[in-house]
C-alpha cells in the first residue's frame, strides 16, 4: 500500500431525491416555470449538503461525492466530457436547459434513448457517439461538488462512471457507419479522464471512485483487453488521486483478475450478488497491495444484514488483500431513505428492514467488528442476530393453502390454443379495423384525482363518495376516448397510485410503505412494496372498475393488470425462498383476476410485463433458467380462458433483442413495446426472430413533453409497417399517460388516431 490514507468503511453511493422527494418537486417546478434556476440549484445544494452531513454523522471513514444528479449520472458523464448530441447543444439554451433537453427533449430535438441500468429499475440515458465525437473536460461538476463539500469540512471521494462502462452503455448515433463501435473512442476518452484526474489531484482530492458494473455482464475478449489498457493507462498516471474501481451487480469474471493485476489502488467487490469473489480474489497476487472494499451490505434490497455471514465473507479476505474495509454491495440509490418513517408498518416487519440510513449503521458496525474485534460491538451484533433469527422463525409467512395450490400445478395450466385459432376468434368477437388504435392504460392523474385518493385513504371521505368520484372520472375518460376515435379503450386507472403498489395493497403477503420512495429516473419516483410472505388474492382487485367502464360503451375496454415478473422486479422481495416460487404465487393471484375479468365481460385483458428484461441475469449462462420460470409465470397468469379473449402485454425501455425468445414464448396475442426513442429499431429484431403475433410499437414518446404531429406519427407507422404486417400492427403511445397532462395528451392522441386513419387510407383499408 502507498502512504495514501485508506478509504475505510464507506458506501458506494446514496439516494439523491431527498427524504421527502424534494428533488422531484423542484425539478417539476422548474420545468413548469414555477421555480427559477436559482431555486433549483439552491435546493440541489441543500440535498447534497444534507447527504454529506448524514454520512459523516453515521461514522463512515470515507464519504462519496458527485453522486447527486439532476436527472441521471450517465447523462452527467456525457455532459462532463462534452458528448451531448449536437441537436441539443445547438438549441442556444443555457447549460441547465441543454442538459434537460437531452433528457426530456425540446421542440424539434428528440431526447436521448432511455433504458434500464443493468438489472435494476433505475433508467439511464443512452449516450450517442460517433467517429466525430470529441471528448474534453467540458464541465466541472465533480470538482465543484468536491469543493462544496470541503468548504463544509467534509473530505470526499468523487464518484464517476468508469470509462469502459460509459462506452459499453453508449450507442452509435443515427447515421453513423454500421461498423462503428463506441469502444473505438477509448483512447480519446481516456485522455479526457486523465485530464480530469490531474485536475482533481491538483485540487487535493485523495481518492476517486470509478464504477465499472458493465463487467458483471458477459464481455468479449476485446472488451476485457480494453479494460486492461484502460486501467494500465490511468493507473500509471504520475499525478492522480488514488483510484478505487467498483464492480457490482454480479460476478466480474475475468475482469476481476484484470483489475487486481492493474496499477489501481483499491477495488470494491459485490459480495452479496457474487460471494465467489472472495475465493477469486484470493487467487490473485496483485490484490495483496490493494485495499479491497468488501460489499457485504446489500445496496439493492431492504432486509437486515445477517451480520455473521457478512463478517465471515469480509474476514476471509483479511489475509488476501493489503487492507479490507466494509462497504455496501452497490450504491444505495436503489433503496429508500429511512425505515423509521414507516410508522404504518407492523412493528415486527419494520424491525426486519434496513433502508439507506439503517444500512449506514450496518456498514459502520461491521467495519468496527472486522477491525476492532466482535467483543467491541458485541451488544449491537447480538441485537442484529436476534432480528435475523426472529424473521427466520416466523412460520406465519408460509401459507399452506398457497403451497398446496402450487403443488397441484400441471403443464396444462400454462397452455392456450394456437395463436392462429385465437386470432380468428378474437377478430370475430372484437371486429377491429386494420391498425387498431389504443393506449397503454393510464390517463393523466390530475390533482383532483390525487386529492380524492388521499382523502379516502385518510378517512376524510367515505367509500361511497370515493367510488362516485372514480366512476365520474372513468366516464369522462371513456367519453374522451370515444370522441378522439380510439378503437380499444381503457378506463384510465384513476384509482391506482402505481402499477405494482396498487396490486400489492390488495394481495396478502405484501406490505406498502408510505415514504419508501426510490428514484426511477429524473423526477420519477416509485414506492416498491415489500413482499414478505406467501402471496394470495383475497378478493377481486380491478373487476368493478373495468366492468363499469365496459358498461358505458360498445367499444371494447381493456382490463389492466400487472404481470408477475414486474411485480417482483418493482418490489423488495423476500430472500428466503427461490424467486421462481414467489413468481408462481403471484401468477396464481393474477390468474384469478384474469378469469374474473373475463367472467365480467371484458374481452381484452392487458397483463403488463415491462420488467421482463430487467430481471434478466447479466450472465448468459443463467438466461435459460430465468426464462423458464419467467415465461411459465406469465403463461400461468393468462391461461385457462377463452380463445376469444385477447391477451395484451406491454414492455418498455429494454434491450429487446436480449429477450426476443421470451417475448415469443409468453404467447401474448398483442405485445406493445417502446419504439419511439429507438426509431423502431426493435421491429427489425422482431422480424428477424420470426415473431408472428400482434405488435404495438410505440409511435410517440410520452416521457417527452413534446406533442407529435400527424406527419411524424404517420412516418413512424410507415417505418413500422416495413417490418410488421398491417394485420398484426397496433397503434399506441409507447407507455402509459399517467405522468403527462391533458394539454399534451389530447392533441397527441388525436394526432395518433388521425395518422392511423391516414395510413389506413393509403393502404385502401380506411373502411375496415
Amino acid at each position: 500500500m502507498s502512504e495514501r490514507t485508506r478509504i475505510g468503511t464507506t458506501v458506494l453511493g446514496y439516494p439523491r431525491i431527498g427524504p421527502d422527494r424534494e428533488l422531484k418537486r423542484v425539478l417539476e417546478g422548474y420545468w413548469s416555470g414555477r421555480v427559477d434556476e436559482a431555486e433549483l440549484h439552491r435546493t440541489a445544494r441543500g440535498l447534497r449538503q444534507d447527504t454529506w452531513r448524514e454520512l459523516a454523522g453515521a461514522g463512515l471513514d470515507s464519504i462519496p461525492s458527485n453522486t447527486f444528479s439532476y436527472y441521471d449520472h450517465v447523462l452527467d458523464t456525457a455532459a462532463l466530457f462534452g458528448a451531448l448530441p449536437r441537436r441539443v447543444t445547438e438549441l442556444d439554451l443555457s447549460t441547465t436547459d441543454t442538459y434537460f433537453a437531452a433528457a426530456r427533449g425540446a421542440q424539434g430535438a428528440q431526447p436521448l434513448e432511455m433504458t434500464k441500468w443493468f438489472d435494476t429499475n433505475y433508467h439511464y440515458l443512452v449516450p450517442e457517439l460517433g467517429p466525430d465525437t470529441t471528448f474534453t473536460v467540458a464541465g466541472s461538476k465533480p470538482l465543484d461538488e468536491y469543493r462544496e463539500a470541503r468548504a463544509l469540512g467534509y473530505e470526499t471521494r468523487p464518484v464517476l462512471v468508469g470509462p469502459l462502462t460509459f462506452l459499453l452503455l453508449s450507442k452509435a448515433a443515427e447515421g453513423v457507419p454500421q461498423d462503428f463501435d463506441p469502444l473505438q473512442l477509448l483512447e480519446p476518452l481516456l485522455q479526457a479522464y486523465a485530464d480530469l484526474l490531474r485536475t482533481l489531484h491538483d485540487e487535493g482530492v485523495q481518492w476517486v471512485q470509478l464504477d465499472e458494473p458493465a463487467f458483471a455482464a458477459d464481455r468479449t475478449q476485446g472488451e476485457l483487453d480494453a479494460l486492461s489498457r484502460c486501467y494500465e493507462a490511468l493507473g500509471e498516471l504520475a499525478e492522480r488521486p488514488g483510484l478505487l474501481v467498483a464492480g457490482y451487480f454480479g460476478n466480474l469474471g475475468s475482469a476481476l483478475g484484470i483489475l487486481a493485476r492493474s496499477p489501481v489502488d483499491a477495488l470494491a467487490v459485490d459480495l452479496v450478488s457474487d460471494p465467489s469473489a472472495v475465493d477469486n480474489l484470493a487467487a490473485e497476487k496483485g490484490v495483496q497491495d490493494k485495499e479491497v472494499l468488501a460489499g457485504v451490505v446489500d445496496g439493492r434490497n431492504i432486509w437486515r444484514t445477517d451480520v455473521d455471514t457478512a463478517l465471515s465473507k469480509a474476514a476471509t479476505m483479511l489475509g488476501t488483500a493489503g487492507h479490507v474495509s466494509v462497504s455496501t454491495s452497490s450504491s444505495l440509490l436503489h433503496v429508500p431513505y429511512d425505515v423509521e418513517f414507516e410508522t404504518g408498518l407492523e412493528d415486527r416487519l419494520r424491525g426486519w428492514l434496513a433502508f439507506a440510513r439503517q444500512k449506514l449503521g450496518e456498514v459502520v458496525l461491521l467495519g468496527r467488528a472486522l477491525h476492532e474485534g466482535t467483543s467491541a460491538v458485541g451488544e449491537q451484533l447480538d441485537a442484529a442476530r436476534a432480528v435475523v433469527r426472529e424473521r427466520a422463525a416466523a412460520t406465519d409467512l408460509r401459507e399452506p393453502s398457497v403451497r398446496a395450490r402450487l403443488d397441484a400445478l400441471r403443464p396444462e395450466h400454462t397452455r392456450r390454443g394456437s395463436y392462429a385459432e385465437r386470432a380468428k376468434a378474437q377478430q370475430a368477437s372484437l371486429r377491429l379495423p386494420e391498425l387498431p388504435s389504443t393506449t397503454i392504460g393510464s390517463f393523466p392523474q390530475t390533482g383532483d384525482i390525487r386529492r380524492t385518493r388521499a382523502a379516502y385513504r385518510a378517512g376524510r371521505i367515505g367509500s361511497g363518495e370515493y367510488r362516485q368520484a372514480m366512476r365520474a372520472e372513468i366516464e369522462r375518460v371513456i367519453r374522451l376516448q370515444e370522441a378522439i376515435g380510439l378503437d380499444v379503450l381503457v378506463h384510465g386507472e384513476p384509482e391506482r397510485n402505481d402499477m405494482v403498489q396498487y396490486f400489492a395493497e390488495q394481495l396478502d403477503g405484501f406490505a406498502a410503505t408510505e415514504h419508501g420512495w426510490v428514484q426511477s429516473y429524473g423526477s420519477r419516483c416509485v414506492r416498491p412494496p415489500v413482499l414478505y410472505g406467501d402471496v394470495s388474492r383475497p378478493r377481486p382487485m380491478t373487476v368493478e372498475w373495468a366492468g363499469f367502464a365496459q358498461s358505458l360503451t360498445d367499444k371494447p375496454v381493456k382490463g389492466m393488470l400487472t404481470a408477475p415478473v414486474t411485480i417482483l422486479a418493482w418490489s423488495f422481495v423476500r430472500d428466503d425462498q427461490l424467486l421462481a416460487d414467489t413468481a408462481r404465487q403471484v401468477a396464481l393471484a393474477i390468474r384469478d383476476e384474469v378469469h374474473d375479468l373475463e367472467s365480467a365481460g371484458i374481452r381484452v385483458i392487458q397483463v403488463d410485463e415491462p420488467a421482463l428484461r430487467e430481471l434478466l441475469p447479466l450472465r448468459s449462462s443463467e438466461h435459460k433458467a430465468y426464462f423458464d420460470w419467467a415465461v411459465e409465470s406469465f403463461r400461468l397468469a393468462t391461461s385457462g380462458i377463452s380463445d376469444a379473449t385477447q391477451i395484451h402485454t406491454h414492455m418498455c425501455y429494454s434491450e429487446f433483442g436480449d429477450i426476443l425468445p421470451a417475448i415469443e414464448a409468453i404467447d401474448a396475442d398483442v405485445t406493445s413495446i417502446e419504439a419511439a426513442r429507438s426509431r423502431m429499431e426493435v421491429l427489425d429484431d422482431l422480424g428477424a426472430a420470426g415473431f408472428t403475433r400482434g405488435v404495438g410499437p410505440g409511435v410517440y414518446d410520452i416521457h417527452s413533453p413534446q406533442v407529435p404531429d400527424v406527419d411524424e406519427v404517420s412516418e413512424q407507422l410507415r417505418r413500422a409497417l416495413r417490418a410488421v404486417p398491417a394485420d398484426r400492427m397496433w397503434v399506441n403511445p409507447d407507455c402509459g399517460l399517467k405522468t403527462r397532462g391533458y394539454a399534451e395528451v389530447e392533441p397527441a392522441l388525436r394526432n395518433l388516431v388521425t395518422a392511423a386513419r391516414r395510413v389506413r387510407a393509403e393502404r385502401g383499408t380506411a373502411g375496415e
